[in-house]
């Protein structure tokens, strides 16, 4: 079962910066949200963290295998290597590495 991602961020938007309501009113009007949206989201509403935060975030992500395969597809359509969509995506090389390997359809 999966978190109410778009009530927590309607609640976040509105206590937190409700100015902002009509700037993420896309991902407000969507029912349900990929991992990948709640990151992002997640990144415009409170930007980036410092490196202890960030360090701590990073292992407590997971992600399921629809999104995997979104990651892979990206690396695929902008020819990226493991090194390079690892660091976009913020994620160990060796992970992307496992991914590849294990080829998660």
């Amino acid at each position: 079962m999966k978190p109410n991602y778009k009530k927590i961020f309607e609640d976040i938007i509105l206590e937190k910066c409700p100015e902002r309501q009509s700037e993420l009113s896309y991902y407000l009007s969507k029912d349900s949200f990929s991992i990948l949206e709640v990151i992002d989201l997640n990144k415009k509403i409170f930007g980036s963290a410092d490196k202890e935060t960030l360090d701590f975030n990073q292992r407590h992500k997971s992600y399921d295998s629809e999104t995997i395969l979104k990651i892979l597809a990206y690396q695929e359509n902008h020819k990226l290597s493991n090194l390079q969509l690892a660091n976009h995506f913020k994620l160990s090389r060796n992970t992307v590495s496992k991914w590849r390997r294990l080829n998660i359809k």
